[in-house]
């Protein structure tokens, strides 16, 4: 512990942080919080962000370097990870410069910040030497937000409660073809409108693990296409090719294909005006096997 908490020479790491589909995602109740109850199926994909962390032992504090359009960097839930992870332990720790290469778009349902606040968590136990246990970080990531521990751990899930009450879970890992239609959705919107479906029967975890099941669903999809007419069109373009669903409260959507080239083609004739990318879907998340391989 003591060479990186006190010591004198500066580390970088550079580790990836990956995008989230919700394979689907049913609302099964509200809490007298006023939470949504969910089930849910989590995968990640080979895409991502990347981050990278420069420690400064001669420049105490907490720096991110490329902030983030919109969002100040006191909001950012990267510094407020690391800030949290730093006021849970004792005694000064070193400097940290973090940069951010952004490819996933905000507001997408892709879980960018909650996989940005996790790769920090954990990218900074590593570079800190605190080796705080897997259990620990969750629950400080479960803090910054629902979908931060999935990432914290590290393996598809079927996720209940409001995301975070994890169980494991191995879905094919399909091909995918990601669309952002031009739109910014507001996840507060979409889960206060009245026709919204609040009462999908619970399911057993078992079926969950089938993966793109054609019973499953995503509850906030029939309100999002009533509200974004731009995430209805591009969900019935996709849908020409199999089925297309939202992931979260989108505005990313996704079709799966059994290949990558077979989701290229698909890629190649996509509408115009339309961004997004391919990706392979994988239950074990890239953070993670980049942190095995530093080991």
């Amino acid at each position: 512990m003591e060479p990186a908490r006190g010591g004198t020479v500066t580390a970088s790491l550079t580790l990836p942080s990956p995008a989230k589909l919700n394979l689907f995602l049913h609302i099964v109740g509200r809490r007298p919080d006023g939470y949504h109850e969910l089930q849910t199926l989590f995968q990640f994909l080979d895409f991502g962000d990347d981050i990278t962390f420069t420690l400064t032992p001669e420049q105490p504090g907490i720096r991110l370097t490329d902030s983030v359009s919109g969002v100040p960097d006191d909001e950012n839930l990267i510094v407020r990870a690391a800030k949290a992870l730093a006021a849970s332990v004792s005694g000064p720790l070193p400097g940290v410069n973090i940069g951010v290469a952004k490819r996933l778009p905000m507001g997408g349902g892709l879980g960018g910040g909650s996989s940005n606040a996790a790769t920090t968590l954990l990218g900074l136990n590593h570079l800190w030497q605190l080796n705080l246990p897997i259990d620990e970080l969750a629950e400080l990531g479960l803090a910054l937000g629902a979908d931060v521990p999935v990432f914290v751990r590290g393996r598809a899930a079927f996720g209940e409660s409001v995301g975070e009450k994890l169980t494991p879970a191995n879905p094919p890992e399909d091909w995918f073809v990601i669309l952002k239609p031009a739109c910014n959705i507001n996840t507060g919107k979409i889960f206060s409108e009245e026709g919204l479906t609040r009462n999908t029967p619970r399911i057993k975890i078992a079926p969950a693990f089938e993966g793109d099941a054609s019973r499953y669903r995503n509850d906030c999809e029939d309100v999002v296409r009533k509200l974004y007419p731009e995430v209805n069109r591009s969900l019935e373009w996709l849908a020409q090719f199999g089925p297309a669903r939202l992931t979260g409260t989108g505005a990313c959507i996704f079709g799966r294909f059994p290949t990558e080239s077979a989701a290229r083609i698909i890629w190649e004739s996509k509408p115009s005006g339309v961004t997004g990318f391919v990706a392979k879907g994988v239950n074990s998340s890239p953070l993670h096997k980049k942190l095995t391989e530093l080991k």
